[in-house]
C-alpha cells in the first residue's frame, strides 16, 4: 500500500511557477498547485515507503527557488 504525503513549499519570489512545473514532472507527484498564504505550493505525492518520501523531499529542496518545505505524511 502506498504512503501518501502532502508537501508544503515556500519559494523565492518570482520562482513559484518554475518550481511548480519541475515538481509536477516528478513521478511521485499526484497533484501540485499554487496556494496563497504561509506556503506558495502544495504537493500531494505517493511513494512506496518513508525512504521514497525522504528522497522526494530532498529532490524538491534541491530545486532552485525552493526556500523550505514541510512534509506531512498520512498516518
Amino acid at each position: 500500500m502506498p504512503l501518501n504525503a502532502c508537501i508544503l513549499i515556500k519559494t523565492t519570489p518570482l520562482h513559484t511557477g518554475e518550481v511548480l512545473q519541475k515538481t509536477r514532472s516528478m513521478k511521485e507527484v499526484r497533484k501540485a498547485f499554487v496556494a496563497y498564504g504561509r506556503y506558495d505550493l502544495v504537493i500531494f505525492a505517493s511513494s512506496l515507503d518513508y525512504s521514497g518520501v525522504r528522497s522526494l523531499t530532498s529532490a524538491i529542496n534541491n530545486l532552485d527557488g525552493v526556500r523550505s518545505t514541510e512534509t506531512l505524511v498520512e498516518a
